[in-house]
């Protein structure tokens, strides 16, 4: 199942103009934790989001709430939609496990991305979170419920899903110098959702 990860950007690229429609008939079940991120968002702050797809709802949200945007999306099609409507933010098509922007964010997201990435991937993203975290930055991201695999379907593709387990995380986030703030299990409020709300230590 691990190598159906590496069709992930393929798929996303295939499929990005369904899924940016598919996407806006289901905006309701992340507000509640974008609203905990973006609260604790200084005035003026600069938000990394990883994986933003076409930037509706989650870029869109965060620059509604009066912050900026740099998202990135491994999609050429996606960045494409987010440009169109979020011109006024930056876009970069790049694969987020390879990012190295050489600077600092004032929080960081991976809603909804970061759960498509193999268990070696997902360990290695906590370096790409620690080298864009400015000390005290959010960090947002979910995952699954328990550690393992698990294959979903998108519109007759198979579409890959993992997890570390919940110790794994804890373990990650520490070693990375990120404090965990709230965290949920099959949120039913976030569509079943499993979520890590974290802070870098200052």
């Amino acid at each position: 199942m691990t190598r159906l990860s590496d069709r992930i950007v393929d798929h996303y690229e295939h499929h990005a103009l369904d899924w940016d429609i598919d996407r806006q008939a289901s905006t309701g079940t992340d507000r509640v934790w974008l609203t905990r991120f973006a609260d604790r968002l200084e005035p003026g702050a600069h938000v990394l989001d990883l994986g933003c797809g076409s930037g509706r709802p989650v870029a869109a949200y965060i620059v509604e709430r009066g912050f900026k945007v740099t998202g990135v999306d491994s999609s050429p099609t996606m960045i494409e939609l987010c440009r169109a409507r979020l011109p006024d933010q930056r876009w970069i098509v790049a694969d987020m496990r390879e990012l190295g922007l050489d600077e600092q964010f004032d929080g960081v997201l991976a809603w909804d991305s970061f759960f498509h990435l193999n268990a070696d991937d997902q360990r290695w993203m906590f370096e790409v979170f620690d080298r864009h975290a400015n000390d005290g930055a959010p960090l947002l991201f979910n995952a699954g419920p328990a550690e393992g695999e698990a294959i979903g379907s998108y519109r007759g593709d198979p579409l890959f899903h993992a997890s570390l387990s919940a110790q794994e995380y804890q373990a990650l986030l520490a070693r990375h110098r990120f404090a965990i703030l709230d965290s949920a299990v099959n949120d039913p409020g976030a569509g079943g959702r499993t979520v890590w709300l974290c802070g870098r230590i200052k």
